[in-house]
């Protein structure tokens, strides 16, 4: 899943994305609001990871441009600011949680998997279509109750179109979830890895939307 990773502070700005990437996002990293907010704009992210005190502008405004422009990307608000006020500042302009510095990456890890479950309605970690379990902790799929080992954009690419079943994405959203801007994309990269997914999972998964992209169909009731 793709994450737009704001932060001023290049040490720990370094170090999530390095654990982010360790983790399986692809990571785009920006350090001041102006940058953010044109990201937010024109990109397609899956999360976002906040610092609020930026440079150039304040995270709580690109946090509020975000909600204005009706954006419901989740937010994590990593910051320094401690105080109970900062903290309601905060939620109230629409971020999903709030992490405080210094933090264990291992609960970075988990406040984003779990903003990202609440976004689909999910009360488990574990993503169930059909005979497809997906548990985004492990990184593991199972298919027909065996193991399928899955590289990491094919991973990626699979939960996406899972989580919006019944919903077609175009080519540029997929690629922009598995993509970060530094990663070269070769041109037919994403039909690659969709005749790989069909072939480990049935050609009937995945289906093609000519003109738009490709879409998992909603099971039959």
């Amino acid at each position: 899943m793709r994450v737009l990773l704001v932060e001023d502070d290049e040490h720990l700005g370094d170090a999530v994305k390095t654990g982010l990437q360790q983790e399986n996002y692809s990571v785009d990293w920006v350090k001041d609001g102006i940058t953010a907010d044109q990201a937010l704009k024109t990109e397609n992210f899956d999360s976002v990871v906040l610092d609020l005190g930026l440079p150039r502008l304040d995270g709580l405004q690109v946090l509020r441009n975000l909600r204005k422009r009706q954006q419901d990307t989740p937010v994590l608000i990593l910051t320094a600011r401690d105080s109970v006020d900062d903290r309601v500042k905060g939620l109230d302009s629409g971020a999903d949680d709030y992490l405080n510095k210094p933090f264990k990456i291992d609960e970075l890890y988990a406040r984003l998997r779990a903003i990202q479950r609440r976004q689909f309605s999910r009360a488990t970690p574990e993503i169930q279509y059909g005979e497809i379990i997906i548990d985004p902790v492990a990184h593991q799929v199972t298919y027909m109750e065996e193991v399928i080992n899955l590289p990491r954009r094919e991973f990626a690419l699979l939960q996406k179109l899972i989580e919006n079943q019944g919903r077609a994405l175009s080519r540029e959203q997929l690629n922009q979830s598995i993509y970060s801007w530094d990663e070269d994309v070769d041109s037919n990269a994403l039909e690659v890895h969709i005749h790989n997914l069909r072939k480990k999972f049935g050609s009937k998964l995945i289906r093609t939307i000519r003109g738009v992209g490709y879409m998992v169909e909603k099971p039959s009731p």
